[in-house]
């Protein structure tokens, strides 16, 4: 049993305050206290205690929390919310008594909180360019929809336009709601302009990263992808094995077995949703007629064209699974891309299999192998 020898501090974390639970060595309780969600606050009540080990769960207040009460000689558990059954399927959950289980868990077996390690304030900053651009193209694309839908529900119809260029579409509003959309084309305008500098932005802060470079060297991965990924990371080196990096973004089939039975289920869908979707984005990419052509894109289109419920979607994660490990390994090797396996082995990248001789790919229906037929693993057939 791993016992703490002192206090031990439960913090349940919500927007206001937080309710804290403080346990002496033996888990008897020896007060319970309100605190306001604010640093003042929380440096005032943890100046006052002895060193202590404190768990709380992971949300939007943890990183900066657990940053000042480490800097106050404590030893501080984030839990990981998504292990925590015990407290979240709880028949008699409140604050005060979720506070008391964080304390006790981490005072007697604090490895059942999973804890989980909060990122550098750099890589957070460079997270929140990605994550505050992505935001600005979701108001675009529900601006574009709302004058989409404006029209059409005047029996007009918007051309199809590229997100980027359509507010230089202002002419093909029907003259009756022109003053109505003019604000709502301005705004585009505007928008459209504040995407383009973040992305100039995201460009010039990976100018000079050579880890950077080794990265961009994929076909169809940007540099938003580049830097969410690598700040999402931060170490490549942080994973026992590389390709633990696909359970990590979530990117790999949950389990459920027992006996005979094995269910193929969706997958996990754990870690940065953004960096997910940046990936599942660039894996389709990679299969599209206009990517060029490589192991990678043979062995997804390979993978589509073994039918079956879901096969176009069950290949864009595979591949999305195999750019995350392509990644990783370019960033901890140094190694140059190539597209194609090279004979000799050196610096290979991917783990695609042999190239198949010719491969038809039609638009919008299901890619078609011809001979000779690459077979892939059961295992790559992952749920999206």
């Amino acid at each position: 049993m791993d016992k703490c020898t002192g206090q031990a501090v439960g913090v349940d974390i919500s927007d206001r305050s937080c309710e804290i639970a403080l346990l002496d060595a033996e888990g008897n309780e020896l007060e319970t206290a309100k605190v306001a969600t604010t640093q003042e606050a929380i440096l005032r009540y943890f100046r006052k205690l002895e060193p202590s080990r404190v768990a709380m769960e992971v949300g939007t207040h943890s990183a900066w929390m657990s940053r000042i009460i480490e800097e106050l000689g404590h030893e501080v558990y984030v839990a990981n919310a998504r292990k925590l059954r015990a407290i979240w399927d709880s028949d008699f959950k409140c604050d005060r008594t979720d506070a008391r289980l964080l304390a006790e868990i981490v005072l007697f077996r604090p490895a059942l909180l999973r804890p989980i390690k909060h990122r550098g304030e750099e890589a957070r900053l460079d997270l929140m360019l990605v994550r505050t651009r992505s935001a600005m193209v979701k108001v675009r694309t529900s601006l574009i929809n709302h004058v989409r839908g404006t029209v059409k529900a005047f029996g007009g119809r918007m051309p199809s336009s590229d997100a980027v260029l359509f507010h230089k579409r202002e002419d093909e509003i029907p003259a009756l709601l022109r003053d109505l959309l003019e604000p709502v084309m301005k705004l585009l305008k505007e928008t459209t302009a504040w995407i383009r500098g973040y992305e100039e932005r995201i460009a010039k802060h990976l100018e000079s990263d050579p880890e950077a470079s080794r990265l961009l060297q994929v076909p169809n991965i940007g540099p938003i992808t580049v830097l969410a990924y690598m700040n999402t990371i931060e170490d490549p080196n942080r994973f026992p094995k590389a390709n633990k990096v696909a359970s990590y973004l979530g990117l790999v089939p949950r389990r459920d077995q027992s006996g005979e039975q094995d269910r193929q289920l969706r997958i996990t869908k754990a870690g940065d949703r953004d960096l997910r979707t940046l990936l599942v984005q660039c894996a389709q990419r990679t299969l599209s007629n206009r990517s060029g052509d490589s192991d990678l894109k043979r062995w997804g289109l390979a993978l589509a064209a073994r039918g079956g419920k879901n096969a176009k979607k069950r290949a864009v994660v595979a591949v999305a699974r195999k750019l995350a490990l392509l990644l990783l390994r370019l960033w901890r090797t140094g190694h140059k891309y190539e597209a194609f396996r090279s004979k000799a082995g050196a610096g290979v990248t991917t783990d695609a299999p042999q190239a198949p001789a010719k491969i038809q790919v039609n638009v919008g229906t299901r890619a078609r192998v011809m001979r000779p037929r690459v077979r892939a693993n059961k295992k790559d057939a992952v749920s999206a």
